[in-house]
């Protein structure tokens, strides 16, 4: 037999069976990430769609809303990574809980097709897809 217990000011007393208690649950937003993931630049362009379409629908699966994927290329890097010159750079962003980004980081670390990845909270104001310079020109 389970009892629930009302807070009423410090002490807690029993609550009669029959009578309300009201539940308080917290309601958590999702945070805004923003993942860079540097794939190995021998890749084909459609293997590395697959593995980003792979990483979305895993965070999607723990509850996450995918946004915007940004395909930046193939870029040189300023040092050498694992005997490497350049890679392919994607930038994705979600909105999820911080389970959901610590098994993304998770599957990226094992993944062999991932040279480097990172994982950022990003502020709210700055979600969504890149502002180009010549749209805040016409704001002004």
């Amino acid at each position: 037999l389970l009892l629930a217990v009302r807070h009423a000011g410090r002490s807690r007393e029993p609550v009669r069976p029959g009578a309300r208690v009201t539940v308080h649950r917290r309601y958590e937003p999702l945070r805004p990430y923003e993942v860079m993931i540097i794939f190995d630049a021998d890749l084909e362009e459609e293997t590395i769609r697959a593995a980003v379409d792979r990483f979305l629908q895993l965070v999607q699966s723990k509850g996450a809303e995918p946004g915007h994927v940004d395909y930046w290329g193939k870029r040189r890097f300023a040092y050498e990574i694992n005997h490497r010159t350049e890679g392919y750079y994607v930038v994705l962003q979600a909105k999820a809980d911080p389970p959901a980004m610590q098994e993304l980081h998770r599957v990226l670390s094992l993944a062999d097709e991932v040279v480097r990845h990172k994982v950022l909270q990003i502020p709210e104001r700055v979600y969504g897809p890149p502002k180009t310079a010549s749209a805040g020109a016409t704001d002004a």
